[in-house]
């Protein structure tokens, strides 16, 4: 395979990750090509100087691309993994950075023989959305987890780490099942937890003109995430929805043994589950 500095690398998808890869990428590469949907992004790409090139015809572009990475929605990954297979050139690595990784891999493990798949998903973003949002420096000490597969190279995976590291994050190789279910908590639970909040104070305090006005930093850090980009969510909350609900399960059991100490009085309990809560917290970040 071709070093990434030689290579040329087709990013499919121009929005907050995207256009971000592209920025963090830009003259790391031989050619940097960004593919959108909208004249309008890539015109406006183009003009920001983060691409070499920009079209709106993946089909056309894919064939000479030595590493195609997918950064369009779970759904429409699997769409053009189908779709654009065959085009790829012989050896072509072929990486997603999507929030969910079962269905992707066992779509990538249908890819021709020639092309070289690896599973991505870094674990950073914004609840803002679009190439107006992108920036070089997003995946700046991020985790990106890898998922190759059984057929995927030791030279390809080694690309794909290198990709990685010179955009500034950290490489960790995750089987998709294990990942899926790691983010089902960590990541897709939060935002489930954030648009809870989000209509729990709209429905209790939206009617005195003085919530806004007395609103606190605890409330603003646990709802940032429900303005994450709608579409993006539907498709990781669609994809990943066994291991979801498995959590959101766990977490209402968890908040009916909160409140049941508080409904009982039980002082004595609720200040061990309060206390264990904030030592477990202390512990995963110290």
């Amino acid at each position: 395979m071709k070093s990434l500095s030689d290579s040329h690398i087709a990013i499919i998808g121009l929005g907050l990750m995207g256009g971000s890869l592209a920025a963090a990428l830009h003259g790391k590469c031989r050619v940097v090509t960004g593919i959108a949907r909208r004249r309008e992004t890539v015109t406006e790409a183009l003009a920001c100087g983060i691409i070499d090139r920009g079209t709106t015809e993946a089909h056309e572009m894919v064939g000479d691309a030595d590493i195609v990475v997918l950064a369009t929605p779970v759904r429409t990954i699997l769409q053009q993994l189908h779709d654009l297979g065959p085009r790829l050139s012989d050896g072509c690595l072929v990486m997603d950075m999507g929030s969910t990784k079962t269905r992707i891999l066992e779509a990538m493990s249908n890819l021709p023989p020639h092309v070289q798949p690896v599973g991505g998903h870094p674990m950073c973003g914004k609840e803002l959305s679009g190439l107006a949002a992108a920036d070089a420096k997003l995946y700046s000490g991020a985790t990106f987890i890898l998922s190759p597969l059984d057929r995927t190279s030791v030279e390809a995976l080694e690309l794909a780490r290198t990709i990685v590291e010179v955009i500034g994050a950290t490489p960790l190789i995750l089987g998709g099942a294990r990942q899926d279910q790691l983010v089902a908590t960590l990541s897709h639970l939060p935002y489930l937890l954030a648009c809870t909040l989000v209509q729990t104070a709209d429905a209790t305090t939206s009617s005195d003109p003085a919530a806004w006005q007395i609103v606190a930093g605890g409330y603003r850090d646990t709802t940032r995430v429900a303005g994450s980009d709608v579409s993006m969510m539907l498709d990781i909350l669609a994809t990943n929805r066994d291991a979801v609900l498995k959590s959101a399960s766990v977490f209402r059991d968890k908040l009916d043994q909160l409140t049941s100490y508080i409904t009982v009085q039980d002082e004595d309990g609720l200040r061990d589950l309060l206390t264990d809560s904030r030592v477990e917290r202390q512990r995963m970040f110290p």
